[in-house]
Order: C-alpha cells, then structure tokens, then sequence
C-alpha cells in the first residue's frame, strides 16, 4: 500500500486546473468567489487522497448555496463546480439542471411528490440548481405545497449523498430568510458563496469582452458614452449586472445596424461595420431615466 502520494500530480491529472483557469478566463472580477472555488477544489482534492491512502474519513457536505443578484455569475460557477466534483470523482455525470418552484411544486394534493422525485432523477450524477429556491416556500398560504418539495429535498440530500448535488440560488436577503424558516435545510448545506455586484470597471471589462467577441469595438467617444451608460442603468431599477450589459449592447448593436443602413448606396468599410459609436449609445431611453427592452421586464 503506497504511504505517500504527489497532490501536484493528482491536481494535474484530474483536469481540475483547467476548469479553473477556464472560470478565471470566463468571469470578469468575482475574486471571492473564484477564491471560494479553488479552496472547496482544494479540499476535494485532498480528501480524494485521504481516501486513495485508506484513511478514514468521512464524505464531505457538497450542497450549496449561491446568494447574489441576477447576472453575477451563478449559473456558470455552478456548472464549473459540477464538472470539477465529476473530474474528482464524486460526481458520476457532473450536468447540471436547472429548476424553479415551477418545475418542483404542484397545483394539487399529490402533484408535488412525483414532480420534485422526477427532478431528482434528471440531476442524479449531477448538480439540481434551484434558482429562488425561497419561492419554494410561502408561510402565507395554508394550501401551498412548497413546504413538500423542500422536505423531499432534504431526505434526499441526507439519504443520497454522493448521488447528486443540490445548490440553492437567490437574493442574499431571501435566502436567509428562506434558511431561518427551516433549520434542517441550512445544516445540510455546507457551503455558503456570496456573489457581489459587478463594479463599473469589471462591468466594461465584460461588454469589452462581449464585443470582442462578436467583432465589434466601442470608439473613443462610444466608450465615454458607454461609461456613462454604465452609471445611469446601475440607478434603475431591475439591474441585472451582465446580464443587462449584454441585454443593452444587443439593443446597441440594432441602432447601430440601423444607423449604417442610413448609408444605403454608399461603401462601408470594415471599421464601420465594427465601430459602435456614440450615437449607438446616447440613444438608450436610459439616459432619459428610463429602462427600455427587456430590462423593462420585472423578475419575480
């Protein structure tokens, strides 16, 4: 029996590093939370040694819970986190569904069980994402059934471990609402990430990163204009993060397309088909203090 063993080479050969730095390359800022990941990876890795040497040790808690507001990165870093926990073994599958009170709460009396069970069985080897989760909970209503799905949830937390993993995901107020109403679902998850809110640099930093990838670039003035942007949308209400920077630069990109169809008959150069102008920009209804597009749309 081997008495010692390399953790840079179980690191390397696991092919966690690469998701990692594939987290790194894919998320603006949100270094708490990449830091989170790397210690949580961390202490996988470890405790897959331990086991390799026949020491005794227990499983440890992998449930989770991801409180921040819309477009901060949730849903990627938990299909990061699921692949890592497939790569180190304890997940068979490592997919990840994703479910809303909708998808685990039934209308009737009987509805309920066989729909969170079937979404159990679609996650098992995986990662069951409930997005405001706390909705899965309403005190308020005698006949609600939220109360069923949760306790579903939590035998199946305890009773399969190892089997899949469940993150719980929503507004950090919501959530600890939600964990206070129900003592025995905070103590099965282990572990607790905080997304904050983009700054205006990483919020730039990502449409950059939007554009470029789409081959388009802001000018000078447009980059000026888009800064401005930044700050006025951040005022109103329904801030999603980068989910109304990438919402608002498909709205941009339509008023820049229209502004060179004004050009009909005339050449158009490869830096025009590229360049989003200020014009493109100072258009928003944003700057008349307004939320346009889908962002006009309230969530939950």
């Amino acid at each position: 029996m081997n008495s010692s063993i390399d953790l840079s080479k179980a690191y390397s050969d696991s092919g966690v590093a690469e998701i990692l730095d594939q987290l790194d390359h894919d998320l603006v800022g949100l270094k708490p939370v990449k830091t989170r990941i790397r210690e949580i990876a961390a202490l996988l890795l470890v405790e897959k040694a331990r086991q390799d040497l026949d020491l005794r040790s227990s499983m440890p808690g992998l449930h989770m819970s991801f409180t921040g507001r819309p477009g901060t990165g949730k849903t990627t870093v938990a299909i990061r986190i699921s692949r890592i926990l497939h790569r180190l073994g304890y997940l068979e599958k490592g997919h990840v569904i994703a479910a809303t009170r909708d998808d685990l709460v039934g209308q009737y009396v009987g509805h309920t069980a066989p729909k969170t069970r079937e979404m159990i069985k679609r996650a098992q080897g995986g990662v069951l994402f409930i997005d405001e989760a706390y909705y899965l909970y309403k005190p308020s209503n005698e006949r609600d059934y939220g109360a069923e799905a949760i306790e579903i949830l939590l035998q199946d937390m305890e009773q399969k471990r190892g089997d899949f993993v469940v993150i719980f995901a929503g507004y950090k107020d919501r959530m600890n609402s939600f964990y206070q109403s129900n003592p025995g679902l905070s103590s099965r998850v282990a572990h607790h990430i905080d997304f904050p809110d983009y700054t205006n640099d990483e919020l730039l930093s990502i449409a950059g990163l939007i554009l470029e990838e789409q081959n388009y670039f802001f000018s000078g003035d447009g980059l000026i204009a888009f800064k401005e942007y930044i700050q006025r949308r951040r005022e109103l209400p329904f801030f999603a993060n980068a989910r109304s920077i990438r919402n608002a630069l498909d709205r941009i990109r339509l008023r820049h397309a229209n502004r060179l169809f004004t050009k009909m008959g005339q050449s158009l150069s490869r830096d025009e088909l590229m360049t989003i102008e200020a014009a493109d920009i100072l258009a928003s209804r944003v700057f008349d203090g307004e939320l346009e597009g889908r962002d006009n749309i309230s969530s939950k």
